[in-house]
């Protein structure tokens, strides 16, 4: 029986009676009590339970809901709180009432998987280990939380979950910056919710060696601190190791005096000599504290990417000088029992067939023609090459290549081991584009499992520092790609990350206000300069204000400026008015988002540093408008465009701030920048991110009186 239809027929039926009575107060309250009780009627046959949508991330590799439980969540959440802690500390977890634990024995002591189970009146998680177990209770975790989020009763579901690749690392770059520590834990922990169970630190000057005590900053972590994180990640199923840079990318330590006599070019402080004795001496001591910093580490990493070397003009081969080094390192990792992990790609550039990984006109055909060609070149070494080591594709850009595919089988064809690197950040100024890499992360990864391969590496570059919560969405992306393969669109994994971040208000397609705000920001970043001027390339310039800000309207010949300038002026006003939008949604987004809002806060100093430049261009445009109209009401905004600024980038240290070492210590010496970083240009935070935007408002000073 429709109980909404009587109600409403029969308040139709009394008012007509209230309106013949004369609605005497009597025939009113008489009227209201009946139909509050209609009311109550409706609600109670109407009470069925609320089914939740759930989002879960990582996908399980099966789920199958059934009905809903007749569970209390709260108590259900607080034993899986009781839980974790027990599994922090290795603790009983027979003393939890509300969930079954259960290790059942003769599995695979190596395997990740689980199931879970919730009936009408109980919670069961198994593994064959511990990890499992830990993995199963993650998952209940996030059921708990979408519940709880949508005042659901929990499922009735059974689960049966594994990963599709074992290893699924994420890459900590810290060459450039240090957060604060308390958020590297907080990022273990939200690792450890996505099941990611790797990390590798490229560690540079950031650690304070006790070996080398030269090459450490003033600012670095200690070993101690270093090894508490270690411990932390270690106890949530995440093994830290280090990625140490050596025979290239050395200017860490190259940059010092001390350390002239190693550089393999006197006049760089780019590469050390492979055949100089006391570049091993050095570069073991750090390996050797690193370790120590890391003490659970399977791997070392020795970087060993973009270099040629002469060895002092040797005459040697740089192939064969980097395969001397290799050798080197990777005797070294063997004897501590570790397996050392190299960056391909310089033996691929070396033998000459580089160009048919990322040649993107290049068919099968003509991969394998420069392949026959050029792999003797490979060949002839291919006995100097330790097969202790993991050769690491790095490819960002194409990794579905038939050149990438015939670098991996080359690896594989001669017994050597090969794990892929995709990466959540290149060289993006203020965030990440293209929908966070998710094709290129979603791509490698598919590659991966299709190959069996070990694992997958998510890099995260610190070249331009991008805030790292502007991160956070590529690993969710790389965490599923992983674990679970191409189980849903990319619409839905966005869709289910929104949920996972900010909660279910925020799950919605029009919520996706982070690919709205890519393009926007892809434009800001040379909006201010000349046409083929590019933020990291100014220093390099006499007079970056004269030879890269975009000239100023000569009012003599008004209008020229904006002919001139009319692509910058239609990008700025389409942008304008998109980031207003924008900055819209992530307002009403801070009022619904159930966690996570500082995310979203960082999102919107994002997009206000943008709109600074967008109003800049188009205040300029005004004041070039021929008929002289807006010429005063233009003046007056540029002459507030400076006060304007300092009110942004004070919003925007205070916020990134939160969580950011923003500025390099004082004493800190900046290397050469052999590849124009933008974060390894100034020491303090705003005049390497904002030294475009110092520029414009200096020239601004000098020619608008």
């Amino acid at each position: 029986m429709d109980f909404s239809l009587v109600s409403i027929h029969l308040s139709v039926f009394l008012a007509f009676i209230s309106i013949l009575c004369g609605n005497p107060p009597a025939m009113k309250n008489f009227i209201s009590g009946l139909f509050l009780i209609l009311i109550i009627l409706h609600s109670a046959c109407d009470s069925s339970p609320k089914m939740a949508s759930y989002e879960l991330l990582p996908s399980p590799r099966e789920l199958s809901i059934s009905g809903q439980s007749e569970l209390d969540i709260n108590l259900v959440e607080k034993a899986a709180m009781q839980a974790k802690e027990l599994m922090l500390e290795k603790g009983d977890l027979s003393t939890v009432k509300e969930i079954s634990f259960q290790l059942i024995t003769g599995g695979d002591e190596s395997s990740e998987s689980y199931q879970l189970e919730i009936t009408k009146d109980q919670i069961r998680i198994q593994a064959s280990t511990s990890a499992g177990l830990w993995y199963g209770l993650m998952t209940l975790n996030q059921i708990i939380q979408d519940a709880k989020d949508q005042d659901a009763s929990l499922p009735i579901l059974s689960i049966k979950d594994e990963p599709a690749l074992a290893y699924r690392a994420v890459h900590l770059d810290v060459k450039h910056h240090l957060e604060k520590k308390e958020y590297y834990f907080e990022l273990m922990d939200r690792f450890a919710a996505l099941k990611i169970n790797a990390v590798i630190v490229e560690i540079e000057d950031k650690l304070k060696y006790e070996r080398q005590p030269k090459v450490g900053s003033s600012d670095a972590f200690t070993i101690p601190e270093w090894r508490e994180l270690s411990e932390f990640a270690m106890a949530r199923n995440i093994r830290i190791s280090p990625l140490v840079q050596g025979l290239g990318h050395a200017s860490f330590i190259l940059k010092h005096p001390e350390y002239i006599p190693l550089r393999d070019d006197p006049e760089s402080d780019w590469a050390f000599n492979p055949l100089n004795e006391e570049t091993y001496q050095v570069q073991f001591d750090l390996y050797e504290d690193a370790l120590e910093a890391f003490p659970y580490a399977n791997y070392l990493h020795v970087g060993g990417d973009e270099v040629h070397t002469t060895g002092r003009n040797s005459g040697k081969s740089p192939l064969e000088l980097q395969l001397i080094w290799l050798n080197r390192v990777s005797e070294y990792a063997a004897q501590k029992g570790l397996t050392p992990i190299f960056w391909d790609d310089m033996p691929l550039k070396n033998a000459e067939v580089y160009r048919s990984i990322y040649d993107s006109k290049l068919n099968q055909a003509q991969v394998d023609s420069i392949w026959s060609v050029n792999e003797p070149n490979l060949n002839k070494y291919i006995d100097l090459f330790p097969k202790n080591c993991v050769y690491m594709r790095w490819n960002y850009d194409m990794p579905e290549s038939p050149g990438n595919n015939r670098a991996i089988q080359w690896f594989t064809d001669h017994g050597l081991k090969v794990m892929g690197a995709t990466a959540g950040q290149t060289r993006w100024n203020l965030m990440p584009q293209d929908q966070s890499n998710t094709n290129n992360i979603r791509d490698f990864a598919l590659i991966s499992i299709r190959n069996k391969a070990d694992g997958l590496l998510l890099t995260l570059w610190d070249d331009d520092s991008p805030h790292f919560e502007l991160y956070q969405r590529g690993i969710a992306l790389f965490a599923e790609y992983t674990w679970a393969g191409e189980k849903r669109s990319v619409e839905q994994l966005h869709q289910a990350y929104r949920q996972r971040a900010f909660g279910p208000a925020l799950a919605t397609t029009n919520q996706d206000f982070i690919n709205a705000l890519e393009g926007p920001v892809a434009e800001w970043k040379n909006l201010l300069l000349e046409n083929k001027r590019d933020r990291n390339r100014l220093r390099n310039l006499d007079s970056p204000l004269d030879q890269a800000i975009l000239p100023f309207p000569n009012l003599d010949s008004a209008g020229t400026w904006t002919e001139k300038n009319a692509s910058k002026i239609a990008q700025a006003q389409t942008n304008l008015a998109r980031v207003d939008s924008i900055l819209a949604q992530i307002q009403e987004a801070k009022k619904s988002a159930l966690r996570n809002t500082y995310q979203l806060e960082v999102y919107e100093q994002v997009a206000q540093v943008v709109q600074f430049s967008n109003r800049a261009i188009l205040t300029l445009a005004e004041l070039d408008e021929p008929s002289g109209e807006k010429r005063e009401v233009a003046m007056s905004k540029l002459q507030q465009m400076e006060a304007e600024w300092a009110s942004i980038q004070s919003k925007v240290e205070e916020v990134y701030g939160k969580t950011r070492q923003l500025n390099k210590p004082s004493d800190y010496i900046l290397d050469q920048d052999h590849h124009h970083h933008l974060a390894n240009q100034a020491l303090a935070f705003k005049d390497w991110q904002f030294y475009v935007e110092g520029l414009f408002l200096e020239k601004l000073k000098r020619e608008i009186k």
